[in-house]
């Protein structure tokens, strides 16, 4: 083999990456090492079940997109701290968490009005009428949700909304499983006393 031919092919030359087909902590390694495209990819994977979380505070989709983007940015100055004792998801659930019960306690709730009802008096479909009720309901859930304690609002919103285990819950929030079923609890008791004193 000649000189020339054996420069041909460097040995430093690596395979491209499809960062598409990493898993979580692959991309969080790239991203840790200075791939910025490989953070975009966990946003990419993440941003729906991110902005979920955030809306389920918020009620609202300008304000829910605004948290989950501070939420991304939150994720992206701290990544480097991430240890991968937890899976990514529930750290950025964490984060979001965080970001939206700081927005929350400094202003007041942000709740959906309950449309007039004026709008419908002439309305004689029953169709309407049952999707009116069921609107005014809504809104009175969410009402009654927003003014939990912070802890209680977090995991109601993680159970109910978001399906996650008790042990899910306590690694986003960072309390033990008791604590977790002791606010879920709460949290149930505090919305039947809520709902249960509207009119």
């Amino acid at each position: 083999m000649s000189h020339e031919s054996s420069l041909a092919i460097p040995a430093w030359t690596l395979p491209v990456v499809n960062l598409t087909e990493l898993d979580d902590s692959a991309l969080v390694g790239e991203a840790v090492s200075g791939r910025r495209e490989a953070f975009d990819v966990i946003v990419e994977r993440h941003r729906r079940s991110v902005y979920q979380v955030c809306y389920r505070f918020v009620n609202n989709h300008e304000d829910a997109s605004d948290l989950a983007q501070d939420a991304f940015v939150r994720a992206w100055k701290g990544l480097k701290n991430f240890k991968g004792q937890s899976a990514l998801s529930t750290w950025l659930y964490r984060i979001a968490v965080n970001v939206c019960l700081n927005r929350v306690s400094a202003k007041a709730p942000i709740t959906e009005p309950i449309a007039s009802t004026e709008y419908f008096e002439d309305v004689r479909i029953e169709g309407a009428q049952h999707a009116m009720i069921r609107e005014e309901r809504a809104a009175a859930v969410r009402k009654a949700i927003a003014n939990l304690p912070e802890k209680q609002r977090a995991t109601l919103i993680l159970r109910t909304y978001h399906e996650m285990s008790h042990q899910e819950i306590a690694d986003v929030l960072g309390s033990s499983v008791g604590a977790v079923k002791a606010n879920f609890f709460h949290a149930l008791n505090n919305l039947k006393k809520i709902l249960g004193t509207e009119p």
